[in-house]
């Protein structure tokens, strides 16, 4: 164990790790990017394809990229935008209500994807009571939906492991089913007509409580990339139009051309109330985060009095420079490289391999929509019988392709494939290749040890 890894130990507490096996594991410290590639201490190379946590679009070290934060560093690093403002957040500003859904007019910066949702639903509860209805308190989410850790976000997370122990400081939610066509096999139509059926059913019994549906348009991802049926999402934006509540839409992983289109919510045409961003917004590089809102939400924080109805609600970071001029570059990026017009040859590429994929032992499930997939590992594929959680075999099998030079993160034991946007046709054949490969030959050892 050479010194970092000895240092980690004493010093890091990581996170969504249960920290009592990492003390037992050798840490993997990893030194440097290049491209889609990752470099550890000792030189070896991985692809990386989880773009570090989904977040990654061109690659590490794009040199744009590196060259607008280097000109940005000679001019200031941070100002805050209480009572100021900075040519970066405003140029920013502009350029996300550009490629956003039309309608959506008005950005409001924070750090991270949690914060982004916690600011929506902030903003959706503050603004019924601004207009006087203050029985709106209730939110409308998925269950086995994800959308952060800070406490707002976690009450309307609907996936237990994560948030279930923090039950008592939650506020209560309305959980609706998921639409996971895994569940209704062979029947979109039955699985839509249920889950909007009863999305409706909730909305009628609580009509003048709801204050806002929220949702991971098309996929859901730290579920275990549950692709939603399409109409779905639009069926959503029908719902909340006709019982006259807000739609918040998180696009945090799915955002920035992770569905192949820039917003998922573009992809059937809806629009919603709000929408959170984060992730892939500065191409990895720095935390940044947005939401963005139509003119409609954002009038009813002009009314007065003003000391009621201002949303007090702000971050020291709020609109950092160099995180907005490495977004500004990003996009930059998107439209010289032509990003998502190279993304169909990809998404059909994935798509291929996940075919012959699915066929395999111990091969459940596989699961796509764009750049995003989920490979799920069952240890019985008739009776559709998962394998035991404390065997943790989706960890193990990511912990094996490392020796294969690739790096992943499972979700429990879905293998989740999402590597940079800017990943070649054949890097990513070779990554596809090497998951297809390791599934075939280790998974069966893998499994014979436990």
């Amino acid at each position: 164990m050479n010194k970092l890894q000895e240092l980690d130990k004493q010093f890091i507490w990581h996170p969504f790790t249960p920290m009592q096996l990492w003390r037992q594991e050798q840490p993997l410290v990893i030194e440097r990017g290049e491209g889609v590639y990752l470099y550890d201490v000792d030189g070896k190379r991985y692809i990386d394809g989880v773009s570090s946590l989904w977040c990654n679009v061109h690659g590490h070290r794009h040199p744009y990229i590196n060259q607008a934060i280097r000109q940005q560093l000679d001019k200031i690093a941070h100002s805050t935008l209480l009572g100021l403002t900075s040519a970066p957040a405003v140029e920013l500003a502009g350029q996300l209500v550009k490629i956003a859904p039309a309608g959506l007019k008005k950005v409001f910066y924070s750090d991270s994807g949690a914060t982004a949702v916690e600011i929506a639903l902030k903003m959706a509860f503050q603004y019924w009571r601004n207009l006087g209805q203050k029985k709106r308190t209730k939110f409308i989410a998925l269950k086995e939906s994800y959308h952060g850790d800070t406490i707002g976000a976690v009450s309307i997370g609907g996936i237990r492991t994560f948030h279930e122990i923090f039950g008592p400081l939650t506020f209560e939610a309305i959980f609706s089913p998921s639409p996971h066509p895994y569940r209704y096999p062979g029947d979109k139509h039955q699985c839509l007509d249920h889950c909007l059926g009863t999305m409706e059913k909730h909305l009628q019994e609580n009509n003048s409580r709801i204050a806002a549906i929220i949702i991971e348009p098309l996929v859901q991802g730290a579920a275990g990339i549950i692709v939603h049926p399409p109409g779905f999402l639009a069926g959503v934006r029908h719902l909340t139009d006709n019982y006259n509540v807000l739609m918040i839409a998180d696009e945090v992983a799915t955002g920035f051309g992770r569905t192949g289109t820039m917003f998922a919510c573009q992809q059937e045409r809806i629009t919603p109330d709000l929408m959170c961003i984060a992730k892939g917004l500065t191409a990895g590089y720095l935390p940044l985060a947005a939401t963005i809102t139509n003119e409609r939400v954002f009038e009813a924080f002009l009314r007065e009095p003003w000391p009621q109805t201002t949303f007090y609600h702000g971050h020291t970071y709020t609109g950092n420079p160099l995180g907005c001029a490495a977004a500004r570059a990003s996009l930059d990026v998107f439209q010289k490289e032509k990003t998502l017009e190279h993304l169909p040859e990809k998404i059909a590429l994935i798509r291929q391999h996940l075919r012959e994929i699915r066929n395999l032992e111990y091969v459940g499930d596989v699961r796509q929509r764009g750049m995003m997939a989920g490979i799920e590992l069952i240890q019985d594929k008739i009776h559709k019988t998962p394998f035991a959680s404390q065997h943790r075999l989706g960890a193990k099998f990511c912990h094996h392709l490392r020796r294969c030079g690739v790096i992943l993160r499972p979700l429990g034991d879905v293998i989740v494939i999402m590597p940079p946007l800017a990943i070649s046709s054949p890097v990513l054949t070779e990554l596809l290749q090497i998951i297809q490969q390791a599934l075939r030959t280790d998974l069966k050892k893998i499994n014979a040890s436990l």
